[in-house]
This record gives C-alpha cells, structure tokens and sequence, in this order.
C-alpha cells in the first residue's frame, strides 16, 4: 500500500497557508511570481518526500536545483508588491543555474551555495518589510502581505541552517538517520508557519494614548501631515476600498517610505489605521445625519468586510456603529 512521505504532506501545508494568507492580494506581476512559488514550493515537497520515502536516488540530483528557485522566486513574488518592481527578472535565473553546474561538475559546492542562496534572499525578502517598500496591496491587505514575507524569509533561514547542519552530520555519521532529520524540518516547517500566522500582532498606540504621550511634531512633519490629509480627501480617497500606500503616496507627492514615517511620528498610527481613522469620522457623520443602513454606511466609507469595519469603529468610538447611532439619536 503506497503511503503519502510527510515531506510531501508539509510542503502542501506550507504552500497553502502561504496561498490562503495572500489569497485576494492583485498587483502586476504578483500573481505570475507567486503561484509558480506556492506551487513549486509545494512540489519541493514532494520531491524530498519521494526522494527519502521511496528511495528514488536519481531525485537527488533535481532536489538542490529546484530549491534554489524557490528564494529567487519568492524574492520575485514579494517585490512585486513594491514600491519598485523588478523590472529585470533574468538576473535571478543566475543562482539556479550555478547550482545546477555546480551538481553536474562540482558536488562539494552545492550545499555552500544553497547556503549563500537561502540566507541572501532571507535577507532581501525581510529587508522589504522593514523598509516600508512593500506598498502596492490594498491597506487592509499590507499587514498579511507583511507577515506572509516575514515568515517566507524565516523558513528561508530555517532551511538554510537545517540542511547546512544535515549535510555536516551525514559527513560524519553517514545516511542512516538523514530520513528521520528531514522529517523533523518539515515538521518544523508546518510550526514555524503555523505559529506565526497564529501570533498576535503587535498592539499598536490608540488615539487616546496618543494624546495622553503628549505628543510633539516638528513643523515639518506637521505640513506634510496636512499634505497627506488633503491627498486623503482629495475625491474622496480614502473613500476607495482598494487605496493603497502607493496610490495615497503617489497622490501626496511623497515617497511612500516618507509618508508611512511621518504619520507614525506625527499620529503614532499606521498608514491603514490613519486612513481608517478618516473613514469612521466619514461614518459617524453618515450614521448621525442619514437613515442608510449600517452596509451601506461600511461601504460608502471604503470598508470591504463588516468584521474590519466594526473592530475600527470600536478601536475609534469605544462602541459599535449601531450603538453610535443610537446614542447620537437620543440627543
């Protein structure tokens, strides 16, 4: 009775928690560069799984290359939810491909070199989010975009260290335990995904403690501040469901970095709570002078889910939408 190896199983997990976070996230050329990542990943896995399972040995020489496509990829797939994409992706074939030669000529460079590879596109790939560039998902998509490369460029590093330390102790101790460590990385694989998508994210300063720190901003700060609220009226932007940091940016006149920086000194707020910020003071004035429903009222406001739009009218107000009208009403 053939069985199905864990490899192949953690691979389809990971590939599917990586796909069901970015489901829904569209910019050009993200699609291309992700799916054929997600659905590469997922084969990685059963590569391994039928290498190590079944004993398939020719596999091993396939393995190391397809594993170094996958950070290039990645790196692709991420960057082109940035501020600048690659406009040039054939450079990143290079890696692959000196694995490849390095297969067929020269074994004893393989893992080096996948070393190299993972750690340097982990690097790249974290770089993006810490740096703001990450700006062309919708706002209320930026955070799962984030957290999805974060913990790509962390499997990146775990892997990298993983197979580093395999390949020394099969140096030393031979195969006989290989199929059992690979196990566990994969197993370790499925915990560090899972973990982190399970994770809390980081409470961030509301309005109130805002004014309680007492607050102070530089004059420069605060025009570009008003720059930035003039852009967000503008049209009525932040009306816009799909408004993203790029476009308010781009509307502003701003580098997307610069405009992220100064509402987190000015306000202490991210971009997406700053622009929510403006969509509940839209929606408390609708739900005080107008009898629309309380859909249409999210709509109107540039809200797509009832969930998103209660939490930020709760985190602004202290209380419900249906509760502010009520009380609005009864004065």
């Amino acid at each position: 009775m053939l069985s199905v190896p864990l490899p192949s199983i953690a691979g389809l997990v990971v590939a599917l928690i990586l796909y069901r976070n970015l489901k829904g996230v569209e910019a050009p050329g993200s699609r291309r560069y992700l799916m054929a990542f997600l659905c590469l990943y997922a084969l990685q896995g059963m590569i391994i799984g039928l290498r190590f399972g079944y004993g398939l040995q020719p596999l091993m020489l396939v393995q190391p290359v397809t594993a170094a496509i996958m950070p290039p990829l990645a790196y692709l797939a991420f960057r082109a939810l940035s501020s600048a994409p690659v406009a040039n992706p054939w450079p990143h074939v290079l890696p692959p491909l000196l694995l490849a030669l390095g297969v067929a000529f020269a074994p004893w460079f393989v893992d080096p070199l996948l070393l190299v590879i993972f750690l340097g596109y982990a690097v790249v790939i974290w770089r993006l989010t810490v740096q703001d560039e990450i700006t062309e998902p919708a706002l209320q998509k930026t955070s799962a975009v984030v957290r999805a490369a974060r913990v790509t460029a962390i499997l990146l590093v775990f892997f990298a260290f993983t197979d580093a330390l395999l390949s020394v102790f099969t140096f030393f101790y031979g195969n006989d335990y290989v199929p059992m460590a690979v196990t566990g990385m994969n197993i370790g694989a499925i915990l560090i995904a899972g973990i982190y998508y399970l994770w809390p994210e980081r409470e961030v300063i509301s309005p109130a403690e805002i004014q309680k720190t007492n607050r102070h901003t530089s004059p420069e700060d605060e025009a570009a501040l008003q720059r930035i609220r003039t852009a967000l009226d503008a049209e009525a932007l932040y009306t816009q469901e799909n408004l993203s940091l790029a476009r308010l940016a781009r509307k502003a006149q701003m580098p997307a970095r610069d405009l992220s920086a100064v509402i987190n000194r000015a306000t202490g707020l991210n971009v997406s709570q700053f622009v929510n910020n403006r969509r509940i003071r839209e929606a408390c004035r609708l739900l005080e002078e107008t009898d629309k429903p309380l859909t249409t009222v999210m709509f109107d406001c540039g809200f797509s889910t009832k969930s998103n739009f209660n939490r930020e009218f709760r985190r602004v107000t202290g209380t419900s939408p249906s509760q502010w009208r009520i009380l609005k009403r009864q004065h």
